[in-house]
Parts: structure tokens; C-alpha cells; sequence
């Protein structure tokens, strides 16, 4: 039986969530300005995926807060990927693919923040380099490659789902990259940036494939029921060509029926949400216990010599457990199950304001 304790240790899920005390004062407030300008311009572009009808907004609007607690569900099911070493899913591709790049970045904001504030994961003196980090560049990359390879593919459902796998796949050791140049810049010890660089993009790789797996299974997933919920495969029909005169041009589109009802993702929403209740309340409890990714290497390589205590270490959720349940499966569940709850309601607000914000200006 384990204990409450060991439990919580085994859902410490760092991934390449940066603790205080590893990069220094001065680098970590540079990188939490850059982390707000990412946000705001983040919610400039957000109001155009999330913006009007003519924008599709009436369909990823509700889903974005679905998207950020989804991801955080994932977070917290560690996979082992070598001897002693697991990861987990950092979301930048998922999100982006789903939902769209500028909003992509703010579900991954809204994760990071959910789990500093309430869970004591990830430092909050290092809550930009974290947004930086997992939420811009993971975006950033999958997003322009994805894009890229969508366009080279032939336009298929298959394509989007075989580039969302390469996207996320790249993503990966992509952040592993940025922390490490982060941590050249301002990294509290001496260790060899070529030893930490080596070490972190090496583990990441492997996590890189787990992560290149789930995105691939969840966005065939909603492809498969919901395609046109799909941000990135809005577009995706090729337009019919007739040959006319000896050349192919493209035919007129049909005229959709004027009665035809615009499909509710309410379905979607709900089941999407009982899964992220089911893995966060149920299945974490049997995630891998080994230390994920920068754990690991931190450990190894001694970056972790100067790392500091949590300020929200005293928080009632601290460490994916509630206070004062020593049942292990019962406390770990049922942080789970808050989390996702505060994260939905949190991405689900913060997206409505943001639509509603579009839709004033437009309407102004």
C-alpha cells in the first residue's frame, strides 16, 4: 500500500516545468516580461479565432477552456520513456492544432498558472520562463511546422493528423532547447551548457514521442467526429476542378441548404470533459513515479543545488493532494478532480470575455 506521501511524489509532474531557485532573479523577471508581452498579443490574436460567426468562434470559443483543462488532465499522467526517467504531455501542439496558435498559448498560460497557484508545480518567480518555455515555443514551433507540412500534404484528414504528430513530436526537444539556452543566460550554478543541452534535448526526444503520440490520437479523435471543430483543419476540402477547354478550374461551390442548423459541439464538450475528470480523478493514480524529464537531468547534473521552496508549497492542493485525505487514491483523485474544475472555469471564462471583447469592437 502506498503511502499518501509516495503518492504524492509520484504526481510531481515537472516535465520541463521550471522550479524557483534555477534560473536567477534578474533573467526570470526579463523572461516574465516577454511572458506578458507573449500573453497580450496572445489576446489580440485570440479574438480573431475565437472572434464572430464568420470566424468559426461559435465553435472554439466553448471548447478553448475544454482544451486547457484537458491538458492539464494529460499533465498529470507521467509515461516512463527510458530507465528511471517518465514525461508527460506539455500541450503547446495539442492546443494550437485544436484551438489555434494565439489561443493555444493562452490555454497553456492558463494551465501553468492553475498548477503554480494551486498545486505548487512549477516556480511562480519562474511562472515566465514557464510560459515561455512550454506555452510560446512548444506553440510557436508545432504550429509553423504543422502549418508547413499541412500545406506540402495532400489535403487529407490523415495528413492533418500525421503532421499534428510531427508537430508536437519537434515541439518537445524544442523546449528543452529554450531552457537550456534560458538557463546559459541565467542559470543559478555552474554547470556545462553543452552537459545540460546534451542531457535535456537527449530525454526530451524520447518524451517528444509520447507526446507526438497522444496529439495524434486525440486530434484524429475529434477529426473523426467533430472535423470542423478542428482549427487547424478548417479549409481542409480541396475545391472541386472540371476540366473545361483542356484546363482543370474550379468548380462553383454548392450553395449550402439555408436551413440547415449550425451543429452544437455540446457533445463533444461533455464527453470531452468526463475524460478529463476520468484521467485527472482516476487513471493519475497509476502514472509513473520515476522523475520526469529536467527532474532527472537537474539531479544528475546538479542544477538543482540552489533550488528553493515553493511559496505555495503550504496550499491545501500542494503536491496534487488535498490536505488532511490520507487516503492516497481518494486525496490524489479528488485534486484531480479540482483542478480540472478550476481550469475549465478559468479557460472558460477568461475565452468568453475574450469573444465577448471581439464581438463589442466589432459590433462598435
Amino acid at each position: 500500500m502506498r503511502s499518501c506521501k509516495y503518492f504524492a511524489e509520484a504526481l510531481i509532474i515537472q516535465g520541463v516545468h521550471v522550479p524557483d531557485g534555477f534560473i536567477n532573479a534578474p533573467v526570470s523577471a526579463v523572461a516574465g516580461v516577454a511572458a506578458a508581452g507573449a500573453v497580450a498579443l496572445s489576446l489580440r490574436g485570440a479574438r480573431r479565432e475565437l472572434g464572430g460567426e464568420g470566424h468559426g468562434g461559435e465553435r472554439t470559443a466553448p471548447l478553448a477552456g475544454l482544451v486547457a483543462a484537458f491538458i492539464f488532465a494529460v499533465q498529470m499522467l507521467n509515461f516512463p520513456v527510458a530507465a528511471g526517467t517518465s514525461g508527460h504531455l506539455l500541450g503547446g501542439a495539442l492546443a494550437a492544432i485544436l484551438v489555434g496558435p494565439w489561443t493555444g498559448v493562452l490555454c497553456i498560460a492558463v494551465v501553468l498558472l492553475m498548477q503554480g497557484i494551486l498545486f505548487a508545480d512549477g516556480g511562480l518567480t519562474a511562472l515566465g520562463v514557464n510560459i515561455t518555455v512550454m506555452g510560446v515555443v512548444t506553440v510557436v514551433v508545432a504550429y509553423a511546422l504543422f502549418r508547413g507540412l499541412v500545406l506540402l500534404l495532400p489535403r487529407t484528414r490523415a495528413s492533418v493528423t500525421a503532421a499534428s504528430f510531427v508537430a508536437a513530436l519537434v515541439s518537445v526537444p524544442a523546449a528543452a532547447a529554450a531552457f537550456t539556452l534560458i538557463y546559459a543566460i541565467g542559470g543559478t550554478t555552474d554547470v556545462p551548457v553543452p552537459k545540460v543541452l546534451t542531457a535535456m534535448v537527449g530525454v526530451h526526444v524520447l518524451i517528444g514521442i509520447g507526446e507526438a503520440v497522444i496529439t495524434m490520437l486525440t486530434v484524429g479523435a475529434v477529426l473523426a467526429v467533430r472535423p470542423d471543430l478542428v482549427y487547424g483543419a478548417r479549409g481542409l476540402t480541396a475545391p472541386l476542378k472540371l476540366r473545361v477547354g483542356g484546363e482543370l478550374v474550379d468548380a462553383a461551390p454548392a450553395a449550402a441548404p439555408a436551413a440547415t442548423p449550425a451543429r452544437s459541439p455540446r457533445k463533444l464538450w461533455i464527453g470531452g470533459v468526463v475524460t478529463a475528470l476520468v484521467l485527472a480523478g482516476f487513471v493519475s493514480f497509476y502514472a509513473s513515479a520515476s522523475p520526469d524529464g529536467l527532474e532527472k537531468v537537474a539531479a544528475d547534473k546538479g542544477i538543482d543545488s540552489k533550488v528553493e521552496d515553493h511559496a505555495a508549497a503550504g496550499s491545501p492542493l500542494a503536491d496534487y493532494g488535498v490536505k488532511g485525505i490520507e487516503a492516497p487514491r481518494l486525496s490524489g483523485g479528488l485534486a484531480g478532480v479540482i483542478g480540472v474544475g478550476a481550469t475549465l472555469a478559468v479557460g472558460t471564462g477568461a475565452f468568453w470575455v475574450v469573444r465577448r471583447r471581439r464581438s463589442a469592437a466589432a459590433e462598435a
